[in-house]
């Protein structure tokens, strides 16, 4: 896939991409090594870092999903955003996709921190830094997961889940394996993707239900766009459909009269009417009868059209569950900050 290709699909993977290299660029022209930066030059460009993110620079949580400690490292999560980005951003929507890599990449990054402050106060563990698009673009694949599972097509395909299973359990074993990989960034990026995206695929099944009962009525108006129903006499349970009024059929009521009073004929009398047998003569009460049946039956088959029904509308509620989940999660990432916070201003206030 060209540039403009993937700037016209995926515009947000783009910028993305775009971000990456450039901040990449900018710090090599400011002198920082390309394959093994300084901890100052990681400070500086927006690293994790403990002390400073879970206190007086929160900022950092998302800034340094944007850097990248080293050119493989920049290259591994570069084709992983690009391998990832030009498929779930056309399934999610572009601010969607935007919004759940940056909370996947905060999601990550506070996991870590947490785990790094309670290795601290177990006396197990130091600070360190942590950066890269890592948790953010784990966080994609385990959306993809969810969209897989529940068989969300992109462009009319359906992803595999098998494969995309194995993709991501080689990235977590790659992370346990080697050291100096952010497992918990991993993770906890994983985690908010499949929170996100349980709640995605849960409003688009609701709005694939509504659109298939749409589908199913205008399919049934479309092949049964009139219908007559036919009521013969008292006889409430007899019903007769057709697209055209017939004439009422009135031999079997008085045809076996005329036969009877006709029976002492001469059978090879060539003047036999025909008609004295099928449509015999109607006197009074029994002539406004059936004109009173063949007249109502005259009416119903105007009036019996099938009423079109107004397409039914899913409910706003199924489109908004993406962003009420993302709202959700942020509103805890906001907790979870502040009770680190917190523990660290007690811890300090102690040792002083």
């Amino acid at each position: 896939m060209t540039i403009q290709q993937l700037l016209k699909t995926a515009p947000v993977t783009t910028l993305l991409l775009a971000c990456f290299i450039g901040l990449f660029v900018m710090q090599l022209v400011t002198g920082v090594d390309a394959n093994n930066p300084s901890t100052e030059a990681l400070v500086k460009w927006g690293a994790n870092a403990l002390p400073l993110t879970m206190m007086d620079d929160p900022w950092r949580l998302a800034s340094s999903a944007f850097l990248h400690i080293g050119l493989m490292h920049l290259l591994f999560n570069g084709f992983a955003m690009y391998f990832f980005g030009q498929i779930a951003e056309p399934m999610f929507g572009s601010a969607k996709f935007l919004a759940l890599f940056l909370l996947a990449a905060i999601g990550g990054n506070l996991l870590n921190n947490y785990v790094t402050w309670q290795s601290i106060i177990e006396g197990t563990g130091q600070p360190g830094l942590s950066a890269g698009a890592s948790g953010g673009i784990m966080g994609i694949g385990a959306a993809l997961l969810i969209a897989a599972f529940f068989k969300i097509s992109v462009n009319g395909m359906v992803l595999n889940l098998k494969s995309l299973i194995i993709i991501m359990a080689i990235n977590l074993v790659y992370g346990f394996a080697v050291p100096g990989i952010d497992n918990a960034g991993h993770i906890g990026g994983a985690i908010t993707g499949l929170v996100i995206a349980l709640a995605f695929a849960i409003g688009y099944r609701q709005r694939l239900a509504v659109a298939m009962q749409n589908a199913a009525i205008q399919q049934a108006q479309r092949v049964h766009p009139y219908q007559t129903t036919y009521h013969y006499g008292n006889q409430g349970s007899d019903h007769y459909n057709s697209q055209y009024n017939e004439p009422l059929d009135n031999s079997d009521r008085y045809g076996s009269s005329s036969i009877n009073q006709d029976s002492e004929l001469d059978n090879n009398d060539s003047r036999l009417d025909n008609r004295d047998i099928n449509t015999p003569d109607m006197h009074g009460s029994d002539m406004e009868r059936v004109t009173a049946v063949n007249s109502a039956l005259k009416d119903n088959a105007i009036h019996s059209i099938i009423e079109s029904k107004d397409p039914i509308k899913p409910s706003f509620i199924w489109q908004l569950l993406p962003w009420l989940a993302m709202l959700i999660i942020s509103i805890g990432f906001v907790w979870w900050w502040q009770d680190i916070h917190q523990q660290i201003l007690q811890v300090l206030k102690a040792i002083e």
